[in-house]
């Protein structure tokens, strides 16, 4: 039993740590992808446009 207890630890501890370094990077992805997407203005418009268009060729 103690002889699993020793990586299970370690193994807590390396999630934990890659936890706390991904949580600020996950929450701003979030807060952006949160938007409406792609913006339809301007650059976005264009190529949304552009794709559109080459889709149907």
């Amino acid at each position: 039993m103690s002889s699993l207890l020793a990586p299970a630890t370690i193994a807590l501890r390396m999630f934990l740590l890659a936890a706390m370094l991904m949580a600020p990077v996950a929450a701003m992805a979030y807060s952006k992808a949160a938007g409406l997407g792609i913006g339809k203005q301007g650059a976005g418009l264009v190529l949304f446009v552009t794709l559109q268009r080459q889709s149907m060729t």
